[in-house]
Parts: C-alpha cells; sequence; structure tokens
C-alpha cells in the first residue's frame, strides 16, 4: 500500500496458504495420467496457472508439450493430450474435433479434460453430442482464488459481468459460494456478513447452504478475517466509470495488468525487449506509489533517485571489509531497486505522453461536472467532441455511461444526437455495443414521460437552441432527481471544499478522483461498519434497490433484505479484495473481505441447464423468458460489447 496504515491494523491472512493447495491440487490432478503428456491450456488460464505452476514445475510432472487451446496441435507421437479449460462450449467443440480426427485417423490417446474451476453439465451435454464423451475422462481444478498480493484475492474469472449482467447466465454464483466456503475452513468462521444486492443475497444463502451440509471445516478456529462485505457491481457502476488518476490505476488504463502483472513495452524499458513486471508490495518502488495520486509521483520517484545514488555514493570511502560487505548484502538489492525504478519512471513517461494527447484533464473537468451535477450541456458538447475527434472508442462509451447513470438516463435527443456521432465516427458494428449497453442498463434512454419534451419545444420557438437546452436541463433537474443524485446527498459523496483539496495529504477516500468525489462502494463499507449494520441507511438502501442484510457469525440468521433470494456473480475479473483497515476502519477489528458481485435487477433467477451437475440447487424466483445457453465468456471483445466497467477497489 501507498500508505504505511494503521498501527492496529491486524495482519493479513496468510493468502499463500490458497496458491499451495491449488498447486497440489493441480499436481495431482497431472498425475492421475501417468507418463509423459501433451498440455493444452486455455487462453485466460495461462497467467493464472504462471503464479501457481510454472513451466518447470509443470515439466517435473511429465508434461511434454504446451499448446494454446483454439491452435491447432503439430504432430506429435504423444499418447496422452490433456485440456487446462474453462467450462465453455466452444472449447468442448475444439476437443471433440481433436478426439475426432484423431479416430478417423486411427490415432489411439488418452484423453483428460481438467475444468476450471468446476464442471458444468452442459459441457458434458456437448460431448455426447459429439460422440467423444466415452473417449475422455473429466475432473475439476477447484481453483476458486488467486492471491495477487498480500492483502488481494481474485477469482479471475473475466465472463462474469458479461455472463451474468448481458446473458443473465447464474452458473457462477456456485463458485462464488464455494470461494467463500473456502476462506472460512481455511481462516475461520466470519466475525459478520454484510451484503447489498439479489446476487449477493443469493451467494450468501448458497453459501450458508453449502456450510450446513458439510461439518463447518472452520469451525473452531481462530478467525482470521473479521467481517466479509457482499456488493453487486450494478450498486457502484459511477465508481468504476470514472477516470483513476492514482498511480495503479493509471499503470491500468495506459498498460492493462492482468493478473497481477503488466508488460512495460520497449517506450517504457529504452530497449528492443518488453519486460512483464509483477505489481505487489515486492516491488519496493511500487508498493509506496501504488495509491498515491499522480501529481505526487515523479515528485517521489525524483527523491528516491537521489537516495538510491547517495547509497551508492557510500561505497567510495570504503575499506576492503566494508566493500566486501556491501557487495555481499546490500548491492544485489540496490540494483534490483534501480531497475525498478527505472521501470517506474519510463511508465509515469508514457502515461504522461499518452494522457497528455487526449486532453485529460479536460476529460477530469468534464467528469466532475457529470458527478456534480453542474454544466450539463457543456460536457455533452464535451463528448461530442471526443468522438468527433476519435479519440478513443472506449472513453468515448465511458463518458455516454457516466452522463446516462448520473442523469439517470439520457435526453432522447441527445441519446440519438450521441449515438449518430458515435456510429459515424467508429462504424455501424458498434450498434451491437448500444444495444449491449442499454441492455444492462449503462447506456439508456429516459422514457418520454421523463422529459419535458413539450416545453422544450415551445421555448426552441422564442429561443436559440443553446439557450433551450439550458432551460431544459434547469426543467429536468427540478422535475426528478436520479438515485445517483439523491444517494450522492444522502452520503456525501461530493466534498464540500474550503480552498484547494490537497492531494499530498488527503483527508478522505475522495483522494482517488481529486478531491471531487467519495467512491459509493467504499462510502457504503465505511457507514455500515461504523453502524455495525444497516441501521439509519433505510433511504440509501431504498434507493440502491435493497436486498441488504447483515449477519452475525458465520452461521447465524440476520436481518434480511426485501423480498426472494439473491442471484448473481462478481464483475471483470471476478474477485474477492482483502481491504487492510485504513483509514476508515474501525480499530480493533479483522481485516475485511470485500467480494464484489455484478447484478442487475431487470434479469430474473431462473435454471440454467449449464448449472453444476453437483451440489444444491437454486430456489428460483419468479420465472423468466427462456435463452439459449451460451457456451463462451467474452474475453476482449466483451470489454467493449456490453463489459465496459472495470472494478475499482
Amino acid at each position: 500500500m501507498a500508505s504505511a496504515g494503521r498501527r492496529d491494523a491486524p495482519e493479513a491472512p496468510d493468502f499463500g496458504i490458497l496458491k499451495r493447495l491449488a498447486r497440489d491440487q493441480l499436481i495431482y490432478l497431472l498425475e492421475q495420467l501417468p507418463g509423459k503428456k501433451d498440455l493444452f491450456i486455455e487462453a485466460d488460464l495461462m497467467s493464472p496457472l504462471d503464479r501457481i505452476a510454472n513451466v518447470s514445475i509443470l515439466k517435473q510432472h511429465e508434461v511434454d508439450k504446451l499448446y494454446k487451446v483454439e491452435t491447432r496441435p503439430a504432430p506429435t507421437c504423444s499418447d496422452q493430450f490433456c485440456f487446462l479449460v474453462r467450462p465453455r462450449i466452444r472449447t468442448m467443440r475444439y476437443i471433440a474435433d481433436i478426439v475426432n480426427a484423431d479416430k478417423m485417423s486411427g490415432r489411439s490417446r488418452k484423453y483428460k479434460i481438467i475444468f476450471s474451476p468446476q464442471k458444468f453439465y452442459a459441457c458434458e451435454m456437448v460431448l455426447e453430442e459429439e460422440g467423444v464423451f466415452g473417449d475422455v475422462t473429466c475432473d475439476e481444478w477447484s481453483f476458486y482464488l488467486l492471491p495477487l498480493d498480500e492483502d488481494i484475492i481474485s477469482m479471475e474469472l473475466p465472463e462474469f459481468f458479461r455472463d451474468y449482467f448481458l446473458e443473465g447466465d447464474h452458473r457462477w454464483i456456485n463458485s462464488i459460494a464455494r470461494a467463500l466456503q473456502l476462506l472460512n475452513s481455511l481462516y475461520g468462521p466470519f466475525g459478520r456478513a454484510y451484503g447489498i444486492g439479489r446476487c449477493a443475497k443469493m451467494s450468501f444463502e448458497l453459501w450458508r447452504d453449502l456450510e450446513g451440509e458439510s461439518e463447518g471445516d472452520g469451525q473452531g478456529r481462530k478467525p482470521e478475517i473479521g467481517n466479509v462485505f457482499l456488493m453487486d457491481r450494478d450498486t457502484d457502476y459511477v465508481t468504476a466509470l470514472c477516470s483513476q488518476v492514482v498511480y495503479e490505476g493509471l499503470v491500468d488504463d495506459t498498460f492493462r495488468i492482468k493478473c497481477g502483472s503488466v508488460d512495460f513495452g520497449p517506450d517504457v524499458t529504452s530497449s528492443d525487449k518488453s519486460i512483464k513486471v509483477l505489481l505487489n508490495a515486492q516491488d519496493k518502488v511500487f508498493s509506496q506509489i501504488r495509491n498515491e495520486h499522480f501529481s505526487s509521483v515523479f515528485g517521489f520517484l525524483s527523491q528516491k533517485s537521489r537516495n538510491l545514488q547517495a547509497q551508492y555514493d557510500r561505497r567510495r570511502g570504503m575499506d576492503i571489509k566494508q566493500m566486501k560487505n556491501f557487495v555481499s548484502q546490500e548491492l544485489k538489492g540496490l540494483k534490483q531497486e534501480h531497475r525498478l525504478l527505472s521501470l517506474h519512471i519510463g511508465a509515469c513517461e508514457s502515461i504522461m505522453k499518452k494522457k497528455t494527447k487526449q486532453d485529460f484533464q479536460e476529460m477530469i473537468k468534464a467528469e466532475h461536472s457529470l458527478l456534480e451535477g453542474f454544466d450539463i450541456r457543456e460536457s455533452t458538447s464535451f463528448i461530442e467532441e471526443h468522438i468527433d475527434r476519435q479519440v478513443s472508442p472506449i472513453e468515448s462509451l465511458r463518458l455516454m455511461c457516466l452522463l446516462s447513470i448520473t442523469e439517470n438516463g439520457l435526453v432522447p435527443k441527445d441519446y440519438r444526437s450521441l449515438k449518430t456521432q458515435y456510429l459515424q465516427s467508429y462504424g455501424p458494428e458498434h450498434l451491437l455495443t448500444f444495444h449491449n449497453l442499454k441492455r444492462i442498463g449503462l447506456l439508456t434512454e429516459q422514457a418520454a414521460g421523463e422529459t419535458l419534451t413539450a416545453v422544450e419545444s415551445r421555448v426552441s420557438k422564442l429561443v436559440t437552441d443553446r439557450a433551450a437546452g439550458k432551460i431544459t436541463d434547469a426543467f429536468n433537474s427540478l422535475a426528478r432527481k436520479s438515485n445517483f443524485r439523491a444517494i450522492s446527498k444522502k452520503l456525501g459523496l461530493i466534498p464540500r471544499l474550503d480552498g484547494e483539496y490537497d492531494l499530498k495529504l488527503p483527508r478522505d477516500m475522495a483522494y482517488v478522483f481529486s478531491g471531487a468525489y467519495v467512491p459509493l462502494s467504499c462510502k457504503i463499507i465505511e457507514q455500515v461498519l461504523e453502524r455495525r449494520g444497516w441501521q439509519g441507511l433505510e433511504e440509501v438502501v431504498r434507493l440502491l434497490s435493497g436486498h441488504e442484510f447483515s449477519v452475525s457469525g458465520s452461521g447465524g440468521a440476520g436481518r434480511g433484505g426485501r423480498g426472494g433470494a439473491a442471484r448473481g456473480a462478481r464483475g471483470v475479473p471476478g474477485g474477492v479484495h482483502l481491504l487492510r483497515d485504513r483509514g476508515a476502519a474501525l480499530p480493533g477489528q479483522g481485516a475485511r473481505v470485500q467480494v464484489h458481485l455484478p447484478d442487475h435487477g431487470r434479469h430474473q433467477q431462473r435454471p440454467r441447464d449449464g448449472g453444476h451437475d453437483r451440489g444444491p440447487r437454486l430456489r428460483p424466483t419468479a420465472a423468466a423468458p427462456e435463452r439459449r445457453h451460451r457456451g463462451g465468456g467474452g474475453g476482449g471483445e466483451g470489454a467493449v460489447r456490453g463489459a465496459l466497467p472495470r472494478t475499482v477497489t
């Protein structure tokens, strides 16, 4: 972390246990296929697998060659194929094609499919339809949680958001519940569990059912996790849509952090090669600047460079014995720190170049206006200019979604105008993008009855278009208030500043957005932990569509939300984040785990053909229209086509 942390903050649990368990189970599954074997790995499992068991470990357990799923294997004499895959329909067809091709050529092999994190019935049905179910053996690698840092664990399921929000697919709820069960068994019973959202409540209830069926492996252990907070992603879209201005966030925006690591290209390394760097607490430079506002980072790196040079210069006055100690004890560490410092300085320079081209300051100003509800017409004009200049298709979509959510939908005239301009700038293929964003509620159009179009048409005859637009904005703000505006006022998400906000010595959580906005999800957690429940937050809960709960102890009954079972799974990528007790925490409490789970109120829970073939069945609420089952998760394309926001912790 960037800050030193509170003195009364507890030690984080040893999440290395999760990594060791996952590695031991994978080795056990590989050894069930004795002898040399070729291993086929799904693309989005490669990075997590590298964190668990690298190539040398795989080679020790008789893995001969490695292939990426979706590529045709080269002619090989191996008699055994092992597939490490996600439970996806298209992957099953790929495996079936390989098996059937071997049958046609008269080649006899053994085939083993290892599903991660679990196997779905739909996958077995596809294998049966393709006529290869009897030729393969299937197993599960129960790899639910990956430690990315000392205090961050993630489910690393990038398709969660798209599957659940866009497709209404509930198949991952069981994975969430089993991840909670794993944490509970390893680190003792949770002190209290809080949550809000349909998905969060359903996951909690399923986990509690699983605990009831098991014999409570974690009971009797000393609790290492004080509180668990489950929150649906749609509770707080706004935070995920705002531009990040802390160093780690800007690195993610610019280079994309994947599975806790980042690839720095030649523009950062000042060489012809790219370097993969792990971003965690082991990086002494990164750990000190990761949560710092970007305006403070260059000054810190400059001071760090001078300090490092001073440590190097100490060797000039040393005698032979001192020099020997320096070389053996300090020199290696100094060289490593120098290398990391050089990389992070290069990363800062690349970030500055990119953001300067994108008029980053103007974009931040427009975002702040949207959050505060001022100068909406000017902000809309900025978005139009941003689209027309073709600065970035993703950034333009993000700004439109932020405008839509903060204003509770776009005025029909603005919606049609922005959509037309976007399609003209970036191509008609993005019609699907707008359709998907509308389905999940990120970019919507206000209903006719919600706007004062009649007043606007009369006024427009008397005044200019620009003046009419401003008057319409004023009437709309009087006629209704969006949920975000009401929630923001109730929780004080927009700080009242007396003078300029001090980003070097921040006084609240708003510093992560330059003092303009306190992240809604963080504020909710702070308020609930301070009150030890939802008492006094009834109006906020109502505006957030309810389904809140607060439970004492892992198995006790607590205050439930309003109606029905909850449902869903975490957003992009699926994950659980341990939050160390910092400024907003209550002294003396254990570490807190926050689980982000996506949800969308318009989808109703229903049984899925792709549900897990084991474990308790989920109780459906109201019936919903049937949809065809999806076999694949949305990876890269899903980021644009309907899975825009990223989780912000």
